[in-house]
């Protein structure tokens, strides 16, 4: 793998950082630079769980958000790619809207421990 490929993982136990970091209902883009290359993912806060994604739709590839952290629609209830419209549910990554419906995000992996939020 070359310095530059794009990962669709990351190894469990690293902090993201305090769950504060998050506004409930809102979410957040997240880089992590790996030895064999880099991650881009997002994590979307409901309450004191959290969900997180590759930052990656399954429709074209592209990543979801345009403009940094806007991954959710405008009353927060969906993430959004805003170059086709698909909406996914932020509990489990299913498309429930647009050309990629029925197809779901790649998950990443993360659980809140001791208020941080953390690779699982």
């Amino acid at each position: 793998m070359s310095d530059g490929e794009r990962l669709s993982a990351t190894p469990a136990g690293v902090r993201l950082g305090p769950i504060e970091l998050i506004a409930d209902g809102a979410a957040r883009n997240f880089v992590l630079q790996m030895k064999a290359g880099r991650f881009h993912g997002f994590v979307v806060r409901r309450g004191d769980g959290v969900f997180g994604y590759v930052d990656r739709c399954p429709h074209a590839g592209l990543p979801l958000a345009q403009q940094l952290d806007q991954y959710l629609t405008p009353d927060g209830s969906l993430v959004a790619c805003s170059w086709h419209g698909a909406l996914f549910r932020p509990e489990d990554g299913l498309c429930v809207g647009g050309p990629c419906a029925g197809q779901a995000l790649t998950g990443w992996p993360v659980v809140v421990r001791d208020g941080d939020i953390v690779t699982a």
